[in-house]
């Protein structure tokens, strides 16, 4: 959006002065990564870039940390256990998350506010709190399962560490669900419910393709959630869950692996991809919704 012709010079001067300080956040934010990047080319094994980057000599370039991300079983084994995690908690996410938002943007639900507020408090509450009761909570229910039931220890294991990161990401979808609810018409449901439409065909015939975007853009953040969470998996998981973020905190405390450089890199290649997906969806559903031109 450009200026007015009538604009003042304190209006002029604004107008530039906020994009300054906008540039100057978003370098703030994103140097760090831009740091990285270069750096998981490095041909040593150093975290510093070494004289022959500085001089972008070809020799002091190189993909051996990505050749170890892929060839090496330790970070394999991580990177599978993070693709087994965090899919199923999102679908249970997602799930359990677009049920609550539809249910609480009712008006004659009771209490609203206080459930919503009790919902969302995992993003709230300190994550080093939420892992301690998580870790007293998912204990009993793993002895349970073990010694009751007889289920196998390491099953019991991903049970635990699923539904602790499926707890994180239920109030991202809630959220933007509810987000998504704000402009729905509710004279649609009613009239499919005069065609004489049941509320399950209602809920996936007429309202569930108009809050799509918001269901999978709260998906997408319940994804991130648990493919990059770190803490809670410490206390509820053990050695057989090790997901990719405990791979490289092992790195970092352990063995300084740069390969950890690599994985960083295509971590944020996959949350750029990921956010650029979320973004094109919500100006979707601002499309449906009828909030901004086709």
């Amino acid at each position: 959006m450009s200026l007015p012709i009538y604009a003042t010079f304190g209006q002029r001067v604004w107008y530039y002065a906020f994009r300054v300080i906008c540039a100057l956040i978003f370098i703030f934010l994103i140097t760090p990564i831009l740091v990285v990047i270069p750096l998981s080319f490095n041909a040593e094994d150093f975290f510093t870039f070494t004289p022959e980057m500085l001089s972008f000599d070809p020799e002091g370039y190189s993909l051996k940390h990505y050749r170890d991300f892929f060839t090496n079983n330790e970070w394999q084994r991580s990177f599978k256990n993070s693709l087994i995690i965090a899919p199923i908690a999102t679908i249970l996410s997602v799930s359990l998350g677009t049920l609550a938002a539809i249910g609480l943007s009712q008006s004659h639900v009771p209490f609203r506010r206080g459930i919503m507020a009790i919902l969302i408090s995992p993003m709230i509450v300190p994550l080093i709190i939420s892992a301690t009761g998580m870790f007293f909570f998912y204990s009993k229910i793993g002895n349970f399962m073990e010694g009751t039931l007889g289920l196998d220890k390491n099953f019991v294991g991903y049970v635990k560490v699923i539904l602790a990161h499926a707890v994180l990401g239920i109030p991202f979808v809630i959220i933007t669900v509810t987000a998504t609810l704000v402009g729905f018409d509710r004279s649609l449901t009613r009239a499919a419910a005069n065609m004489g439409a049941n509320p399950v065909t209602t809920f996936f015939r007429v309202q569930m393709p108009l809050i799509l975007p918001g269901v999978i853009s709260g998906g997408l953040f319940a994804f991130i959630t648990s493919f990059d969470e770190v803490v809670v998996v410490l206390f509820v998981g053990s050695a057989s869950q090790k997901t990719l973020p405990w791979q490289m905190f092992i790195g970092l405390r352990e063995q300084v692996s740069p390969t950890i450089l690599a994985v960083a890199t295509i971590l944020v290649g996959v949350s750029i991809l990921l956010l650029t997906t979320v973004e094109l969806l919500r100006r979707r559903s601002e499309r449906l919704r009828g909030m901004s031109p086709g």
